[in-house]
This record gives C-alpha cells, structure tokens and sequence, in this order.
C-alpha cells in the first residue's frame, strides 16, 4: 500500500509549510502557496516568512520551528544560501520531506560548496528532499498544486516524473488540454536526494497509477535507476523520453555521444521500456496506452485508397524495421475480388481511388482473420467514393470482434474530423499523417517486445565447451599482482579459451631464433605480429606480416617489424611478436566483438562487423550483459552482417550457434571478471564449421571492483545461480533451494493457495485466498540486488512443487533489508523454515547489510520463537500491540 510507502509524505502529505511564502506576486513563494489554495489542498498549510504577519490571508510564522503540529511537507522557496539551515530546522522540527524549488535567476549560486553542505545538512537531518531546481509536484486526487506554474491537473492514472521544470509544465499543459488526467506529477530537478529510482518504486506501488511518463536528462545511480525501472515496467507501462546525454556532460565526439546513446537504449530496453524520441511521441504514447491500444505483434498491414500514402507508410515502417509481411494465400484469394485488376498481392493494399466504404470495411475484415498479421494500419483519404464516417463506425465494430489491433491514419480537415471523433472515442490510434501513426505502432510494439527482455534472467552460467571460468579468476589475480594492465595476445587467447571462446593458438617469441622454432613448431604458414603494451592501435596493419611461408620470411619479418618500430616510436617498448597459425576461411563471415566501459551503465558488449573495413560500415549493435541465449540471439539479429549467416549464394550457412556460444561465453567473462576494462576480438569469423576468434586484445584495471560486492560492476544483477543448493532431508527426500525466477508465478501462486488460512494471514497480513497477479509479479520477478527471494521445492509427480519461501527487499536507507518467510502447512516442524532463513541471512551478509529487520504479528508465537533463536530482539512495534518488530544485526 502507498500509505506505509516511506515517501508517502513527500507525495501524498497531510500537511505542507511553504517555507518563503511571500505577498510578492510572482514570486516563487507567492505562486506556489497560492496554488495550493486555489486548488483547494484539504490538509493543513503553513506559512513560513518572518517579514510577513500574514500571506495570502494566511497565518504566518517565522520559522519551521514555530510552526506547531506535525508538517510532512516543507517547500522550500528561499535563496540557495539558506537552503542548508533551512533543511537542519526542518530535521529539528521533524519535518522530515522537502521541495527545494530555485528560481532559474539563482540556479549560478548553486556552488559545489553549496551542493555539499545542502547534501550534509540533509543527512544529518534525516530529511528527504526533490531537488534543488524543482518545480513541485502536482497529485490532483488530493487536489494538491504545490509547483511553481498555474496550470491544474485532472485527477487520472497517468503519472510523470520528469528531470527538467519546462518539460513537467509543458506535459501538464498537454494532459490539461486533451482531458488526461494524472495521478501524480514530480518534477526531479538536480535529484541531489531523491531520484528516479525511488520516485518509480513509489509509483510501482501506487494504486492510482497506471502507466508511468519519465523524463531523464543524466542518470547519477545506474543500478539502483535500472533496477526500479525493471520492478516498475513489470507492473505498469513505463514510456521514457531522454534528452542530452545520460552521462551528464556534452560529448564533444559525435561518435561517442551516438555510441553513448545506444548504450541507454540497450539499458532501457532490458527493463521493458519503451522509449520515444520527442515530445510528441511521448504525448502519443502515453494516450495510445491509456486508451489499451496492444499490438500482439510488430507485423503489419498497410490498407489505403491511395499509392502515394500507402507508400510513404511503407516507407516510414521500413526506416524502423516493421516487418510488412507477405499475405497468406487465403488472404490474397479473398481480397483479389476488392481490389484493382493490376494488384499483386502485395503489402501494402492499396484499394484504389474508386474503393467505397464496404470494401475498406470488407478487406479490413478479411486482413485481420490473417494471422500472419498482428496489426492494420488503415490510411484514407476523403475521397469522393468513400465516407470517413461510415469506414470510422465499421473499423470501431471490426476492433471489437477480433483480435488483430488497428490504428488509422486519416488524412484531411474538416471531412475526417467526425470520423477521427468516432475512432478517439472507441480507444482506436487515428492521426492525420502516415509518419505519426507509424511511428506510434513502432513505439507500442517495441514496448510489448522489450516486455519480453524484461522477463529474461540470464546467470554467468556454467563455462561454455572446453572453458574453465574459475581459472580465469586466477589468471586475472596474477596479472593484478603483477600490475599489469595490457595483455598479450597470446594471454588475450588464453583468458578468452578460459571462457569457452574458440581461439587461434598462438606463442610469444622474443628473439629471431625463438620466432623460428616456434613457427616450425605450429606449422606454416603463420601470421607474426608485434608485441607491444604500447601500441596507439593494437590492431595496426603496420605491426603484422600475414601468410608467411618459410622459416627464413619469418626471422626477416620478426627482424623488419622491430627496426620499423624502433626508427618510427622508439619510445615504445617491444615485448617480442605472437606467432599464430594462418587460416584460410573462404566462407566466413566476419564478425568483431567489443566489450567497452560507459561511465554510467558499465560494461557493454558491442557486436558488429570485422575485419579491415568493420570499422567503416558502421555495423553494429550492443546490448548489456548478462546474455542468454534469446539475448544473444537478438543481439546478432540487430546487425546486418547478422542476417548474412544463412546460406546464400556460393555461402553455405554458418554456424550461428557458435556465435551465439562464444557471446555467452564474452557475457560470463564481463559477469566475473570486475576488472576486465576493454576487449576487442577482430575478426571473429564464423562459418559452417564454427566460430574462431582470429585476434584478439584485452586490457584490465585493477581499481574496478576492488572491495565491491559481486556483480557490483554491472548495471543488471545477473541470476545468482551460485545460490542453489539441494537439502538432503531426515526422510531421505531432497529439497532444492534456489532464487526465484519470473516463470515461477504458477509454483508461488500455487504455493499462496495452498497454504492454510493461519498461514496466510500470519505470511501477508490480510485473509486474501488469492494473491492478484501484480503481487505474484512482485514476488517472482526480483532483481537479485535490492531484493533477494528463495525458493524452497521439491519433486512431486514429475513436477516441482513449492514448499516455502524466504525474502528480503532493501530498507530506504540501503543499509538493512526487511524479510519475508512462510513454509508450507505439511512441512512445518521440520526445520525447513530456520534453514530458509539462515540462507537468507547468508544472502544478506554477502551483500554487506547492516542489519535484518521484520514485523511479525504478535500471536505469531512460532514465528517469533524461531526469530529468539536465530538471534533477531523482539521489541515493540512503533504502529501499536499488535505486532512485533524483530531486527538482527549483520556485521559483527
């Protein structure tokens, strides 16, 4: 519930000081505080100023601390140089939530030193603060205006969180004017306290919201933003609109900042977001959501009585990548008597000029029994044989009998208008040119399809064909022991081998005679190339010869880079040359794989095209690790050298599985290895006998993860599949424990249903037989890093059957987690429960809490019993007798 939500206070207060409350019209303290009486706010206000007897007609005091009764709200509208001891006489007033709106005039004043000691005083304080540079916040239920603008809010489902003040005003403005009502309205500001990623988990759980608008302009906490935003997206439609880089800073590289954003696409889409581009989009989306628009698939049908809309729709659908499918034969056979002579049964359909009313409805009826179509995209033009209004009344009649979803395009003024008023009004997406309605299919869509990522959970795994991942760890440690940084390319090989990634064998030779009997020992012809730590470009044409044939070309080559070397950089240190055997692969595709560092989100896998000219086609894709095999898969799909390993031409196919194996093994490489920093393998090739990394270079850095917890080094906290475990029982059964996954929500829903009534309440505090699927979600689908949930099962009947459970989920203070535990009725007393919570306090240890802490109804005497003697205190609860609060500590 919203109610025990610790930021309740801040977005749903009882009472609000306005602290700067000013009788100066147009003054921030004047607006705000008359906004909230015009809006007529029901719980108590406080005027704070002492120049002023009154405000407004309001009593006025001369400070916080005279203020009198409980305040949950203060907003503070006063100088950035106050703003520190403003937020300290809050703290000893008990006021413990804040606004802190500057006036854009003042914004300069904002020093770092100002920064710190607002950040401080907060601290110490214990107060929770939006800002500075909010605008407020608007939550229209409770007829709550506190923001520094005079537009009002319907009461609605739609809530918006947005980073800059203009763009919450001009969302507002919109919402106001098309009849959308909001839920809750936050401007961010600089998010120094309080940012996305707590403002999501309140509305994740907020029983007004719906579906969720983000603005972001920089991301301060990866983790913590991509794990609310994956908790959010699992419960409520979450459409983001990003501008300027989520770095923060402006990136004086265009090829930089492109790359940066793809890194914050790839991020958004593993959390099942959907992101648009500008204003309008995320105007159009937010309405096609609230109006249930929802494509069950991205393969659509273009309809048109004209070939010149027809194609600009097509052509709009293929610039992102909608597949328009062919049409199934029944379908062609049916529309063939509609349509023109000369039609081939193509898509798009164009009926033609001369197309009436009944045959748009009639090959609009016949398209959606189609299932090679997801969705219909009827585009019209008010021609003379046709009537907008009849087609308009048909198309509302054919959405509510059949499952393919449309979406209109009706071009024209004032002869369409009444037919967009019909469709608007039947919740069906009608815009006046085909490039907007394609670009909100596309939007809506992908947003259904990123649904799909969310739902993926991938572990490091266990080591790919031939890989030992726990040796890589040790030869990582000896390299940091060593204080080296760049690795050869006969290490780079090894490490990759250690992973599972096929390689080509190669040795380090340091002298003319080394380089020879290392050649004949691996066999001509070979490739020699030069070592250096200090190479600009490791993969510099200039520093290898290829294809050499005889031992003597070799001696002259090792003999000619070196000199070349020397006399062009002689300040570069030469280690020797890697000698590797030259392959020939006549069929191979060639691929390169990138694992880079982005400042916010981590490591990031990029996959693209290889070899000499890679670079120069600019194909290539990322994503963000952990992968599995779907993701994987995706990953190559997003590229368009991807789509060239099946068999065409002289080409036999390739053996994708390969590429998709070496990626999973580059994924678990990134998973356990903190201080791997860059690696580039070029060319990976791929061909009908598999999947060969040809060169390859890595480098490390000691400092990243040094004294982090596990996968702290990553933006998505893979599964943590070292975990499981298996619990040989007395009875000689075994239980296997393990963390929850998101395709667990039939065993938990069977698990809650099966429990006794006692069992129940004393588990969720309510008599509820049933839990709602949003609570089964939250159950089943966690992040492994705020949160942690494991499951108890067993084998019964061929299929597992869930017997208990043992949770936690981060306290807001981030420095202790609240648990869960419930046992299945029939295996109660057999020590199942202590066992679940020992591994539970396990988890949490690891993690580096604080402390444990729970709430327990106080004639729940066996639970508080196994609480005494896994050495929780049990101590009165702050709400009242009837519970008790029982906390353990975690460090010693």
């Amino acid at each position: 519930m919203t109610s025990s939500h610790y930021l309740a206070g801040l977005f749903a207060p009882r009472s609000i000081a306005v602290i700067g409350a000013s009788e100066k019209p147009g003054s921030i303290g004047h607006v705000i505080l008359k906004n909230l009486l015009a809006n007529g706010y029901k719980g108590r206000l406080v005027a704070v100023n002492p120049r002023y007897p009154t405000v407004l007609d309001q009593p006025c005091v001369v400070s916080i601390e005279a203020a009198g009764g409980a305040v949950d709200l203060a907003i503070i509208t006063t100088a950035p140089r106050t703003i520190a001891e403003i937020i300290a006489q809050c703290g000893r007033a008990g006021v413990r939530n804040a606004i802190v709106v500057s006036h854009p005039a003042s914004v300069a004043a904002n020093s770092a030193t100002t920064e710190r000691r607002i950040r401080d005083a907060a601290l110490n304080a214990g107060v929770r603060f939006l800002g500075p540079k909010s605008l407020g916040i608007v939550c229209p239920h409770a007829a709550l205006n506190a923001t520094f603008t005079e537009i009002s809010a319907l009461p609605g489902d739609l809530a918006l969180v947005a980073q800059s003040g203009a763009m919450c005003a001009s969302v507002l403005d919109w919402a106001t004017m098309n009849r959308i009502g909001l839920s809750l309205a936050v401007s961010l500001g600089e998010a120094m306290n309080v940012d996305f990623g707590e403002v999501l988990d309140y509305l994740a759980n907020d029983e007004r919201t719906r579906y969720i608008l983000l603005h972001v302009e920089k991301i301060r906490h990866a983790r913590r933003f991509i794990s609310a935003l994956r908790s959010a997206a699992r419960i409520k439609p979450v459409i983001l609109l990003k501008s300027g880089n989520h770095v923060g800073d402006e990136m004086a590289d265009p090829d930089a900042a492109e790359l940066a954003d793809q890194v914050f696409d790839a991020a958004v889409r593993r959390a099942g977001v959907v992101r648009v581009r500008d204003l309008g989009q995320l105007f159009h989306a937010a309405r096609a959501l609230a109006s249930g628009f929802h494509p069950r698939g991205s393969r659509l049908a273009i309809l048109s009585n004209g070939t010149g809309p027809a194609r600009m729709a097509a052509d709009s659908a293929r610039r992102l990548g909608i597949p328009l499918p062919a049409l199934a034969p029944a379908t062609v056979t049916t529309l063939k008597p509609l349509l023109p002579r000369e039609w081939k049964g193509h898509n798009p359909i164009d009926l033609g000029g001369d197309a009436s009313s009944e045959r748009y409805l009639e090959a609009t009826r016949q398209l959606a029994q189609d299932a090679q179509i997801d969705a219909i995209l009827v585009v019209l033009s008010p021609l003379a044989l046709v009537s907008p209004q009849a087609v308009a009344e048909g198309l509302v009649d054919i959405a509510r009998n059949s499952r393919t979803t449309l979406c209109c395009c009706f071009m024209g003024g004032a002869q369409v208008a009444g037919a967009r008023q019909i469709l608007e009004e039947a919740g069906i997406p009608v815009f006046r040119t085909p490039d907007t309605v394609i670009e909100l299919f596309h939007n809506i869509s992908t947003y259904y399809q990123n649904q799909k990522l969310l739902l993926q959970v991938p572990s490091p795994g266990r080591p790919m064909a031939g890989g030992r991942s726990g040796s890589g760890r040790v030869l990582v440690d000896a390299l940091i022991a060593e204080r080296r940084r760049v690795l050869s390319r006969m290490e780079a090989h090894a490490l990759l081998h250690t992973y599972g990634v096929p390689v080509r064998p190669s040795m380090v030779a340091h002298t003319a005679t080394e380089a020879m009997f290392v050649a004949e020992q691996i066999g001509l012809p070979v490739d020699v190339h030069l070592e250096s730590p200090d190479l600009a470009d490791a993969f510099d044409e200039q520093a290898v010869r290829r294809k050499l044939t005889s031992i003597e070309s070799v001696r002259t080559a090792l003999h000619d880079l070196v000199e070349a070397r020397r006399q062009g950089a002689p300040e570069q240190r030469i280690h020797g040359v890697t000698i590797a055997p030259h392959g020939e692969h006549p069929h191979g595709r060639l691929f390169m794989v990138k694992v880079l560092r982005d400042p916010v989100f981590g490591p990031v896998i990029l996959l693209g095209a290889g070899g000499s000219q890679g670079e120069a086609l600019r194909d290539h894709a990322v994503a963000l690790p952990p992968l599995n095999r779907y993701l994987a898969r995706k990953l190559i799909d997003a590229t368009r050298i991807g789509h060239t390993l099946g068999e065409h031409g002289k080409y036999p196919a390739a053996d994708s599985q390969a590429l998709e194996d070496a990626l999973l093994g580059i994924s678990n490489m990134v998973c356990e290895l903190p201080a791997l920093d860059t690696l580039e393998i070029n060319p990976l090739v791929v061909d009908a006998s598999g999947c060969l990394a040809v060169d390859a270079r890595l480098s490390i850095d000691p400092s990243r993860g040094a004294g982090q917890g596990r996968y702290a080094h990553m933006a998505i906290h893979p599964y943590p599949a070292h975990l499981r475990q298996e619990w040989p029982m007395r009875d000689g059964s075994v239980i296997r424990v393990r963390p929850v996954r998101p395709e667990d929500a039939p065993l938990e829903q069977a698990f809650v249903n099966a429990m006794s009534d006692e069992s129940r309440y004393f588990r969720f505090m309510d008599s509820t037989r049933e839990l709602p699927p949003s609570q089964i979600v939250r159950l089943t689908q966690v992040d492994y890093d705020r949160e942690m949930a494991l499951i108890a099962v067993i084998d019964e009947g061929g299929a597992e059957r869930q017997i208990g459970s043992a949770r936690y989920v981060q306290t807001p203070d981030g420095e202790a987690v609240e648990f869960g535990l419930a046992v299945d009725d029939g295996w109660q007393k057999c020590g199942l429960g202590r066992r679940l919570m020992e591994a539970i306090i396990d988890c949490a240890r690891e993690k580096l809490y604080r402390s444990m802490v729970g709430d327990v109804l106080a004639d729940n005497h066996k639970m508080l019993s196994l609480m005494s003697r896994l050495g929780f205190a049990v101590m009165p609860h702050p709400d009242g007798n009837e519970l008790k609060r029982v906390v353990k500590p975690l460090r010693e």
